[in-house]
């Protein structure tokens, strides 16, 4: 069940082969692969795409949806899926900017609890009463956005950061030339691979994905699992609108719309598998990446609409799902 088992090796079975080994590689390494191929083309085509300040916007712009994929990844490595995330986004960031006018660390903490305690909703539904991750997440999404339109008065009230704030330092400051967003979502990364792959609750993760049933009967905690999960991609979804909100300087009620159909796109091109039990946060960075190159390369181009943004990243998405699921096959075989 988990990424770097070991498969058994005996006298009579040589192990796998060369061509098994790198159905592996490809499946752990090929976002990488590909993305360092996209910005070597990109960068020889297009002479403003490794400058500086185009390098800088998109490492800014990446961060919001990264720390929203990182959540995700822990969700689908479990089986799951959550729709809920764009909403909570958006409304992480309406909170944080209401909140500022009483203080930073209320803008910071307040979205946290308010998007974290509606992700741990999700998951008690999920795993208690053993509803559908699909249905429960959908109607958080529609709740989130409600509430969201209701403390906007239907979006025509838009709350300010004050722009001598700590918060707003953390959403327009930099380190070393670098963005604090960026550090952040750095650091929360780092973090969440420890977690992942160093932790029982990152193997708890792993095994619940891989076989429910089988986690359930080497004593997993199961539902907990699935409950902490659902908890923690509300709080990357809150945490990543309140430094949104941080950088705008404002509670902008319209952001959010597909963030979770990216999110879900990041991750799975990042080599995590929809059906669960295989995954690493790395790889969502690096599919975060990806897909903000994609878009950057349709921007410098130029002639192009916005649109085909949209139709390159679904294209994309779909040979990755092909991809993903001959390799996986292939595995299972081993």
């Amino acid at each position: 069940m988990q990424p770097d088992a070991v498969r058994k090796v005996t006298d009579d079975d040589p192990g796998p082969s060369r061509a098994d080994r790198f159905s592996a590689l490809a499946q752990q390494h090929g976002a990488m692969v590909t993305l360092l191929v996209a910005m070597v083309v990109a960068s020889l085509s297009f002479d403003t795409f490794l400058t500086g300040d185009n390098l800088e916007n998109m490492a800014l712009s990446s961060a919001f949806l990264a720390v929203v994929a990182l959540g995700m990844t822990f969700v689908i490595v479990t089986g799951g899926i959550d729709l809920s995330v764009g909403s909570l986004f958006a409304l992480g960031g309406v909170v944080a900017a209401w909140g500022s006018q009483y203080g930073s660390a209320v803008a910071l903490l307040l979205p946290l609890a308010v998007c974290g305690l509606i992700g741990l909703v999700n998951g008690l539904l999920i795993a208690r009463s053993g509803l559908a991750p699909f249905i429960v997440t959908l109607a958080a999404m529609l709740g989130a956005r409600g509430i969201l339109l209701a403390i906007t008065d239907e979006g025509s009230r838009t709350y300010l950061v004050d722009k001598d704030s700590f918060l707003a330092t953390l959403g327009q400051g930099s380190l070393l030339g670098i963005g604090v967003p960026v550090w952040i979502t750095a650091a929360l990364f780092v973090l969440g691979a420890v977690v992942l792959r160093r932790t029982r609750f990152g193997q708890y993760v792993y095994a619940v994905g891989g076989n429910e049933d089988a986690a359930a009967l080497m004593g997993a905690p199961v539902a907990r699992t699935k409950i902490a999960v659902y908890a923690v991609s509300g709080l990357c979804a809150g945490l990543a609108g309140a430094l949104n909100a941080a950088w705008l300087l404002s509670g902008v009620t319209i952001l959010g719309s597909g963030m979770e159909l990216e999110a879900i796109a990041a991750v799975v091109i990042g080599g995590t598998l929809l059906s669960g039990g295989f995954g690493f946060v790395s790889g969502s960075l690096v599919g975060v990446l990806l897909l903000k190159v994609i878009q950057n390369v349709i921007n410098q181009i130029g002639s192009l609409d916005s649109a085909y943004q949209q139709v390159v990243s679904g294209a994309f998405l779909a040979v990755v799902v092909v991809a993903q699921t001959w390799l996986g096959r292939r595995r299972r075989v081993l």
